[in-house]
């Protein structure tokens, strides 16, 4: 049987929530979506805590940077400096394109920053392309 791969979605917009799930629905790959809707709410998912403690740990996440409370800029560091987390890839899905936020997401060890298409077609399109490189090219750590 074919291992599930494990996603974290962190997005506070309905619409590119749906949106993302339809399209990983679609997709190639067996996977478990767990969405959680701001920051603080991602760190207690990873930490398992807070009602996250029979959550599995992520294969990968999908990171918002534009999220009520603590942002994904100050999630993405805190992943990124946690010696537990850091091989956890992040993927930034974001609709910003302002240079300073691609540098930033970088400077704070993104794996890639990717700008959300505003059509449909173009988003699923990219969460497919997300999905082939990301579980079908890239090899990715064990998690033990």
């Amino acid at each position: 049987m074919e291992k599930k791969i494990e996603i974290l979605l962190v997005e506070d917009n309905e619409d590119d929530i749906d949106l993302t799930k339809i399209a990983l629905k679609r997709g190639k790959i067996n996977n478990n979506l767990f969405v959680v809707n701001d920051g603080m709410e991602a760190m207690d998912f990873l930490n398992k805590k807070n009602g996250f403690e029979n959550h599995p740990t992520p294969d990968i996440i999908l990171l918002d940077l534009n999220l009520p409370g603590k942002d994904g800029r100050e999630v993405l560091q805190e992943v990124k400096n946690d010696k537990n987390l850091k091989r956890i890839p992040v993927v930034i899905l974001t609709t910003s394109t302002a240079d300073e936020d691609i540098l930033s997401a970088y400077d704070s060890y993104a794996n890639c920053y990717l700008a959300k298409p505003l059509d449909f077609d173009r988003f699923k399109e990219l969460v497919s392309k997300i999905e082939d490189f990301w579980f079908s090219i890239v090899r990715l750590p064990n998690k033990e």
